[in-house]
């Protein structure tokens, strides 16, 4: 009888011992499991980790191309007249302290064939020219933004002058009694003028450099560089001055040319080359 309980209590160890140990082998297999998930778990914070981060840096890459560095350098245009409605028929010195009166400003001629006024023509152009010098960095300040400002051709390079800006670029068109006179030029102010004669250097490089690389790109005749020292929005300006005459609206070919979209983006591409040149870019 002793013995038979022996026996029962040694399967009864035996029992517990089994027990036990496939206890500890479930419970292996449980922390295997979670210990697989939270790797999985970790893999798929990593990916979307990565993702934020591209899409993060993607963002950056945009806001640059965006907002371009800033060049530090303020150009001032001045859209040529202003419209017909507006009188600015009163005098103004032609210059600081002279003698010499002026009317303040004219409407300027307009287009034989696409009957586009030349104040049109001006702000068309420098509204381009503007947005353009802006994606690339440059600060711009305008003496007009429609037809109707009523600014005198002294108030328009004093303007300039307050804002400080670096340099200044009258925009404008010709005409002529000859209606074969065809081609681009620009006017200076000589170095013998009493007024700005000692921007003569600055005023004439801008001049040349814009003007050879707005024929080049639009295929105008290049007429060259002309001073003149009757103009009064050069005579009152204090930094480097240049009228841009971008072609003939009495010339059948020059006039439709300006008229023509495509041919107007030609036209600001050369204005803004030759001003990159000038400083560089």
């Amino acid at each position: 009888m002793r013995n038979k309980n022996k026996t029962v209590l040694l399967l009864l160890l035996l029992c517990g011992l089994l027990a036990a140990g496939c206890g500890k082998e479930d419970s292996g297999d449980s922390s295997e499991g979670a210990s697989v998930e939270n790797e999985d778990v970790k893999v798929v914070s990593q990916s979307d980790e990565a993702e934020d981060a591209d899409a993060d840096l993607k963002a950056e890459q945009e806001t640059v191309e965006e907002e371009p560095q800033k060049k530090g350098i303020l150009i001032a245009l001045d859209p040529g007249h202003q419209g017909w409605n507006v009188d600015m028929s009163a005098p103004e010195a032609n210059a600081p302290g002279s003698d010499v009166m002026k009317a303040r400003a004219t409407s300027g001629t307009s287009g034989r064939f696409s009957g586009i006024p030349e104040y049109q023509l001006n702000l068309d152009i420098s509204l381009l020219v503007r947005d353009r010098l802006i994606e690339q960095g440059y600060d711009v300040i305008m003496t007009r933004e429609d037809n109707e400002t009523a600014i005198s051709n002294a108030e328009r390079a004093m303007l300039a002058n307050e804002a400080g800006a670096d340099i200044s670029v009258r925009i404008h068109a010709n005409g002529s009694e000859n209606s074969s006179a065809n081609g681009a030029l620009v006017l200076v102010a000589s170095a013998q003028n009493p007024y700005v004669g000692g921007l003569y250097d600055s005023s004439y490089r801008l001049g040349e450099l814009v003007l050879n690389a707005y024929c080049d790109a639009t295929g105008m005749q290049n007429l060259g560089i002309q001073t003149n020292d009757t103009m009064t929005g050069i005579n009152w300006s204090q930094i480097p001055v240049i009228i841009l005459e971008m072609g003939f609206m009495t010339n059948e070919q020059d006039d439709l040319n300006m008229a023509d979209a495509e041919y107007r983006m030609r036209m600001v591409d050369g204005i803004v080359n030759g001003i990159n040149v000038y400083y560089g870019y």
